[in-house]
């Protein structure tokens, strides 16, 4: 991504492991030597790339309210059951794989909103090509919420990055003081 090569190294050295060819590598999901999907759908599979520094997502879904449904309720196999495919699962709160491989798709990015991390870009999301994506992405919250509380949600999300991305600008300008 363009936004990376302004970022240090060390903000961006989890990216490459993954999104270099992560759709053509098995095992970015999967585990090596047992592709097992059933595992696969876990979200704790997503945890082994989007978490820390420079990939905030399992800690934010992890805390959130379907993270806290996800981590109550995840070896009640009658509430996540992992031996269906996602295009048949009913779970009782959804997991990084249910929303963003929805029906079982394995373009992970082709159901993610379009947020970068904090200080970069605050395009208009709003333009024509963010607004399909984003349609998209209210779409898969309604599978289980309303169009107006996706929306709202998300028009949220935006006003938080603009914030942080604002904390962010500021902290630099001190700490190059």
């Amino acid at each position: 991504c363009a936004w990376s090569i302004e970022r240090p190294p060390g903000d961006t050295a989890g990216c490459t492991f993954c999104h270099t060819s992560s759709e053509e590598r098995c095992s970015t999901c999967h585990q090596r030597h047992q592709l097992d999907p059933r595992v696969a759908r876990r979200a704790e599979q997503s945890k082994t790339c989007h978490w820390g520094k420079d990939h905030r997502d399992w800690e934010a879904y992890d805390i959130s309210i379907h993270g806290v449904v996800y981590q109550v309720n995840k070896n009640d196999p009658s509430n996540f059951d992992f031996s269906k495919k996602l295009s048949d699962a009913d779970y009782v709160g959804p997991t990084c794989q249910y929303c963003h491989l929805r029906g079982g798709h394995h373009n992970v990015q082709r159901l993610s909103t379009v947020y970068t991390s904090m200080g970069m870009s605050n395009a208009d999301r709003g333009a024509p090509p963010w607004k399909e994506k984003r349609d998209t992405w209210v779409s898969v919250c309604d599978d289980c919420h309303s169009p107006r509380f996706a929306r709202e949600n998300l028009q949220a999300m935006d006003e938080a990055c603009k914030d942080a991305g604002l904390k962010y600008t500021e902290t630099f300008k001190i700490a190059e003081n």
